[in-house]
């Protein structure tokens, strides 16, 4: 049965019916798997706004064309297109980050006060050491956004 309110205890399932802790040796691991997952969340946010940093200076280094500048709605066509390797890159790390993302937000729906403790910890921590020297980054409180 599924709990609907928040509880505390060692017992708890965390995404699939296979991953389901008895002893409390399997709930710590279980723990530490999603403060990990946190950090891991927070690490490849901060890889991905680099590379959209990246992207952007290097789109701004490039000289235009001046047939770019008369014609506007050609505008885009000059820059290289659509699927440039950072452009791919930044998708896919977007990608798993997002599925990483709702993993978390699932985990925490198993309404157990440990998992959302160390799901907090991990996002907390990780922001400590990954992104919050990075000032282009809008904070967003959500861990899935």
């Amino acid at each position: 049965m599924m709990h609907m309110t928040f509880y505390w205890g060692r017992e708890v399932t965390l995404l699939l019916d296979t991953w389901r802790t008895k002893t409390w040796l399997a709930y710590a691991l279980s723990l530490l798997a999603c403060a990990l997952a946190s950090l891991f969340y927070q690490y490849l946010e901060n890889r991905r706004a680099q590379l959209n940093k990246a992207a952007a200076a290097a789109a701004k280094a490039k000289p235009s064309s001046s047939a770019a500048i008369d014609v506007p709605l050609l505008r885009g066509k000059a820059g290289g297109g659509k699927w440039t390797a950072a452009r791919v890159a930044g998708s896919v790390v977007f990608g798993i980050n997002s599925a990483i993302g709702y993993l978390l937000m699932l985990a925490v729906m198993s309404f157990n006060g440990g998992v959302f403790v160390a799901v907090i910890l991990g996002l907390s921590v990780g922001y400590f050491l990954f992104r919050s020297e990075d000032e282009a980054v809008a904070d967003n409180p959500c861990a899935c956004a």
